[in-house]
């Protein structure tokens, strides 16, 4: 009898709990139309009927490569804000939002695996007239910049930032518990937390403190925006297994790889297993900074990237 009680008493609690969550996971986040957070630096671009937004920093020589900068999951361009200004000598850089960051648009028609993103990078380049192009990825972006080195003719170089290839930081079960309702909508707002998000960042980088009140604010940006909400919920909730690793051995185009070593989610080992699978590649260990490295040691990561230049534009 008393076991009975207490099942049906569990059973209550759970299906209270699940209609807290579901209620939770649908109350409105206010929302900002894109034109009044965006500034002065920043450019749109249609790209497959979406729009995208984009900073660019040229040089003022002729025939200089252009650089395509790809954050990662959860950023937008302001993650290269540190490294832009000391590349943009010798590099022509644009640095976008992905589809469903940022201030880009964010659409629940859209398919956001890292083969499909690439893709919009490639017709990115082709909406602003680039012949040619090197692409630069972190952690998502270095998956999502492998498909453009592989399928992309105009790809000439490929930097890769702590890529999520190998090991993307994603825990199995999160790839999973999003396609269940209405987690994909609770993730989202869970993302949309300031709190959350700064605590999470934090544990990103060997020098915590850069994570400041501005870097915050940025981060923050996408969650404030028209269709945040439906956008990301649409994101979280579709899973894609792409399995670049498999893939790295596909790729001949010349690879730089920058490794931030104090990385808490990726070895030595996966530093070396890169170098191996990319055969056209040059590693470029960083010591004192981890999971982002262009931000904690731009003069010395930006070094290495122009010291490069002849390596990466002459695709073999």
């Amino acid at each position: 009898m008393f076991s009975r009680i207490f099942l049906r008493l569990a059973l209550v609690l759970v299906i209270l709990g699940y209609g807290a969550l579901v209620i939770y996971a649908y109350l409105p986040l206010e929302e900002i139309p894109i034109n009044e957070l965006a500034t002065e630096e920043d450019f749109f671009i249609k790209v497959s009927g979406h729009d995208i937004r984009y900073r660019q920093h040229l040089t003022q020589e002729d025939h200089s490569p252009n650089l395509i900068l790809i954050h990662g999951f959860g950023n937008n361009l302001h993650s290269w804000r540190s490294i832009t200004p000391l590349l943009s000598e010798n590099y022509n850089i644009f640095a976008l939002d992905l589809p469903g960051f940022g201030l880009s648009e964010k659409p629940t028609d859209y398919d956001y695996s890292n083969a499909n993103q690439a893709k919009t990078i490639g017709k990115f380049a082709d909406a602003l007239n680039l012949n040619s192009f090197i692409v630069g990825g972190h952690s998502l972006g270095g998956a999502i910049g492998l498909h453009v080195a592989m399928n992309n003719e105009k790809t000439k170089g490929l930097i890769l930032f702590n890529p999520g290839i190998i090991n993307t930081g994603v825990p199995e079960f999160a790839r999973y518990i999003n396609l269940i309702f209405p987690f994909s909508r609770v993730s989202a707002k869970q993302f949309a937390n300031r709190e959350f998000r700064e605590e999470f960042l934090k544990r990103s980088y060997h020098n915590p403190s850069i994570v400041n009140e501005q870097v915050m604010d940025e981060i923050m940006i996408g969650s404030k925006t028209e269709g945040y909400l439906e956008g990301t919920s649409s994101m979280l909730g579709k899973f894609y297994d792409a399995n670049e690793a498999e893939l790295m051995d596909q790729v001949s185009t010349p690879t730089l790889i920058v490794f931030g070593i104090e990385d808490r989610n990726k070895s030595m080992a996966e530093a070396l297993q890169l170098k191996e699978g990319f055969k056209n590649s040059k590693l470029q260990l960083i010591k004192d900074a981890g999971h982002y490295v262009h931000e904690e040691a731009p003069v010395i990561v930006s070094e290495s990237i122009i010291r490069e230049m002849t390596f990466l534009t002459e695709r073999g």
